[in-house]
């Protein structure tokens, strides 16, 4: 199959991939973006979005990807609706080649295949994910506004959603299966001076119970089946929401041993900038971004890598013609 070319390759298509192809394709590179096996990425499972700017009124998550799609299709960005199966970035053009056999060479390469909230992976968990059940306080925890919520985990994700939420939920219980947190010290002693936090050690979620969906009603978390790691036991409590918070493992295997990682599995960038190791490759949003893995953040990102790339190919023809 004869390779297509482009200036501009983007893959992945959550809000850092859309920005970026939005920003790329006002920049004339006619960039294309490979829209992964998961168009839309974190947010086609997440229900009410009251934190990205720009909507007075709750929209839902779904939507708002829509909305970035047709922009970016609307400023001339052109998706892919496919999978990207491998890359090849020690020479130039990069290529990339995807399932459906399609290969692409590219003069810049964008990286917004972002990362996956860690689940419990018990089968009622998906059942009320979305509706009860949420693996980001930041972003859902203004729903759970004096309300009693429990918040699964025991590093520091789980413990700063734990801080977070205290200052909205009327009550937090943070569950974890161990007799001790991983988190650093300074955070434990915040948790434990808040007075509505309380900690169930030696303890993890065995099945989340609620109402089943009822059209027009969605379904809804009303408590939570708890067993003992070291007895066994089974006990049950009432609850409202659940966080579940034992990390994200970002989309990188197609980059393993091709860019520089941090320790903890994330691509790295140069400070101040979303360029990897790799000149004319660069990464947006959650893939890169362990600190803040927030919608608006992401799109930042890809705003970000939409200019360097296209500074970076400016600065490749100066030197050209300079050569020339």
């Amino acid at each position: 199959m004869t390779a297509r070319h482009t200036k501009a390759l983007i893959i992945g298509s959550g809000p850092a991939g859309y920005t970026a192809a939005i920003y790329a394709a006002r920049a004339m590179l006619k960039p294309v973006l490979i829209a992964g096996m998961e168009q839309g990425g974190q947010l086609m499972i997440t229900t009410d979005v009251e934190n990205y700017p720009g909507f007075a009124d709750p929209i839902q998550g779904p939507f708002l990807m829509e909305q970035m799609l047709n922009q970016a299709v609307h400023v001339g960005a052109e998706i892919v609706n496919d999978i990207v199966t491998e890359v090849e970035l020690s020479r130039r053009p990069f290529t990339v080649r995807t399932d459906s056999g399609a290969v692409w060479t590219a003069d810049t390469l964008i990286i917004a295949t972002g990362a996956k909230a860690k689940w419990l992976g018990i089968e009622s968990e998906q059942h009320f994910q979305g509706f009860g059940v949420s693996a980001c306080a930041t972003c859902d925890g203004f729903f759970y506004r004096n309300k009693d919520v429990i918040v699964v985990g025991g590093g520091n994700s789980a413990v700063e959603e734990a801080l977070y939420l205290s200052n909205i939920a009327k009550s937090v219980t943070v569950v974890h299966r161990r007799d001790s947190f991983r988190s650093e010290k300074i955070l434990q002693e915040r948790l434990f001076a808040k007075e509505n936090i309380n900690v169930l050690w030696n303890t993890e979620v065995a099945e989340i119970t609620g109402t089943p969906a009822k059209p027009p009603m969605p379904p809804s978390v009303s408590g939570v089946k708890l067993r003992d790691t070291r007895s066994g036991a089974i006990t049950e409590m009432p609850i409202d929401g659940v966080f579940v918070a034992i990390g994200h493992a970002p989309a990188v295997e197609l980059f393993k041993g091709k860019l520089k990682m941090k320790p903890n599995g994330y691509l790295w960038t140069a400070p101040d900038s979303t360029a990897t190791d790799v000149e004319g490759v660069f990464a947006a949003g959650d893939v890169t971004d362990d600190v803040f893995r927030q919608a608006i953040t992401a799109a930042g990102m890809g705003c970000m890598a939409a200019l360097e790339a296209e500074r970076y190919l400016t600065a490749v023809e100066t030197r050209r013609e300079a050569a020339e």
